[in-house]
């Protein structure tokens, strides 16, 4: 049963991740009938993620990010941002592709909440780009492509955003013997 209870909550995750949802969530309130913010907003109001917002913003992702999703974003805080080699940042944000490849990777269709994610432990979901991320829960820390995620469920009237301690770089693709 256990088995059967794990396949169905993993094959639950794969469509989440995969199947972005049709209602818009731009009309969302919160409690005291404020509309919600949209991803972007909220992580600009947030204060911590100054570099990601420029990053954002330089790939010309601002306009998604701020539509209906639903998204689940892996959102590096600042000092995530500070801990790349010397020179990584602005090799990226100077490379409008790459950089927007490697925004993508941090992104997820469709709302994945954090008992989500921990129900779906060993979980591959796959990115905005198209590679998938790996979901482990491990000493009670929830860990993606071996990032920790440092805060979960942030919400947002297009999604929810899970903070993480470092950036997810998406492995290269192998290269061909004699190259």
């Amino acid at each position: 049963m256990y088995r059967t209870l794990r396949t169905w909550m993993v094959a639950a995750l794969a469509t989440v991740c995969t199947v972005p949802a049709v209602a818009s969530a731009q009309n969302v309130t919160t409690k005291d009938k404020k509309p919600m913010k949209n991803i972007v907003q909220v992580a600009v109001e947030a204060g911590s993620f100054t570099t990601l917002v420029a990053a954002v913003k330089a790939a010309g992702l601002v306009e998604t990010l701020s539509g209906p999703g639903p998204f689940t974003v892996f959102a590096p805080t600042d000092a995530a941002f500070a801990k790349l080699p010397a020179g990584t940042l602005d090799a990226l944000l100077a490379d409008k592709e790459r950089l927007t490849s490697i925004l993508k990777y941090h992104v997820v269709s469709g709302k994945v909440m954090a008992a989500d994610i921990i129900k779906s432990n060993g979980a591959r979901a796959k990115t905005v780009n198209g590679l998938p991320l790996d979901i482990v829960v491990r000493d009670g820390k929830v860990y993606v492509s071996g990032v920790n995620v440092v805060t979960a469920d942030v919400q947002a009237s297009n999604g929810v955003i899970h903070v993480i301690d470092a950036v997810l770089l998406p492995q290269a693709a192998p290269v061909p013997a004699g190259r």
